[in-house]
């Protein structure tokens, strides 16, 4: 029998243009929290009944009723500006996190609302996307907030970090995954490692609260952003991450690698790296390539990493998620699902050409 390997999808699919126009519209009080809903609900099915058609063995919701992977917990939170650390991409646009302007510091919503609801309407093994700990603690200014300490709100962050992933284990996710696309950045930030060193410690202060058994559902996602087709560090090499990356506490890894340059590379230092009993999804599909990936270039890329990597300890997966930000139409959602499809496909050809490889030999 055909040794299974694993694959996955990272979160995000590109909203309907009807979404992206209902969110325009509902910032701007042209319809109400009703009708967004609604239009939220209907992309959510759509999104379902399409993941279901690629043969996707695991599904997510795609973050259709995500304002943003990083900003979800924040909705209704009323003590915040909106200067805060702003995240620069290479092709110059940026986006900007909002300021902790108060205290104490407390999520608003927890991603197990969006698990509830897409469990709700699929058979299929439903896997949560959540914000690590390590980005939401740039909320924080570097001036300080008067009465409320940097201790305090990495206190009151760490409380919320873990309530949010148990809230998502309890409730049937089949993974959470943490999206850490904060660390790679950091090493463009500050080379010298302390921040990305600083991440590290405070994700696993959230990670260590967990069970062994619980950590085995538990991963992290690493690429080096991806929005609007562009990326915010790219040109940081992941032998200065992967010592730091691979000391998390958790059991699956997400890794980007069909958009880089030198895979091969890439993948020694994975192996290099990679800890016992941690799991490696290696990216196979480039949503910020345009072109559709055939399910036999799929295959290809899975067998070279499988040069490098115990097919144990092997998956796939696709390097970032579609639409990160609501307002990201960059890439059409029958892009998406074609590339998911592919991604499918070419990880069972895979499968099959290593099966037939070890039994030859």
């Amino acid at each position: 029998m055909t040794q299974q390997i694993p694959t996955e999808p990272i979160g995000s699919i590109p909203r309907p243009d009807y979404l992206v126009r209902g969110l325009r519209e509902f910032a701007e009080g042209r319809i109400g929290q009703w009708q967004l809903d609604q239009l939220q609900e209907t992309a959510l099915a759509d999104t379902l009944e399409r993941f279901e058609a690629t043969g996707s063995p695991v599904v997510t919701d795609g973050e259709q009723a995500k304002p943003s992977f990083v900003t979800y917990p924040l909705a209704g939170l009323h003590a915040l500006a909106p200067d805060g650390a702003v995240l620069p991409f290479a092709d110059g646009h940026t986006r900007r996190l909002p300021r902790l302007t108060a205290g104490p510091f407390a999520y608003q919503v927890y991603a197990d609302e969006y698990l509830r609801a897409a469990r709700e309407r699929t058979r299929q093994p439903v896997k949560q996307a959540v914000i690590a700990p390590s980005a939401l603690s740039l909320l924080y200014p570097e001036t300080g907030i008067a009465g409320y300490s940097r201790e305090d709100f990495l206190a009151d962050l760490a409380y919320g970090s873990e309530a949010d992933i148990r809230r998502c284990l309890d409730a049937g996710a089949e993974t959470v995954q943490l999206d850490f696309t904060e660390g790679r950045l950091s090493l463009k930030l500050d080379p010298s490692g302390d921040l990305l060193r600083s991440f590290v410690e405070l994700n696993n202060r959230v990670l260590d609260r967990f069970s062994p058994g619980e950590r085995e559902r538990i991963g992290v996602h690493s690429c080096p952003g991806g929005d609007l087709d562009s990326t915010h560090s790219l040109d940081v090499r992941y032998a200065a991450l992967l010592p730091a990356l691979f000391g998390l506490h958790a059991g699956k890894f997400y890794l980007a690698l069909a958009g880089e340059r030198e895979r091969r590379e890439v993948l020694a230092e994975i192996a290099r790296h990679r800890q016992d009993g941690q799991r490696v999804f290696v990216g196979v599909t480039d949503p910020l390539d345009p072109r559709v990936e055939t399910a036999g270039e799929v295959c290809d890329r899975v067998l070279e990493a499988a040069e490098y990597l115990s097919v144990e300890y092997l998956g796939t997966c696709d390097d970032c998620g579609f639409a990160p930000f609501a307002d990201d139409a960059s890439t059409s959602r029958d892009i998406a699902f074609g590339k998911i499809a592919a991604r499918v496909r070419g990880t069972a050809l895979a499968a099959e050409a290593l099966e037939m490889a070890s039994g030859q030999a």
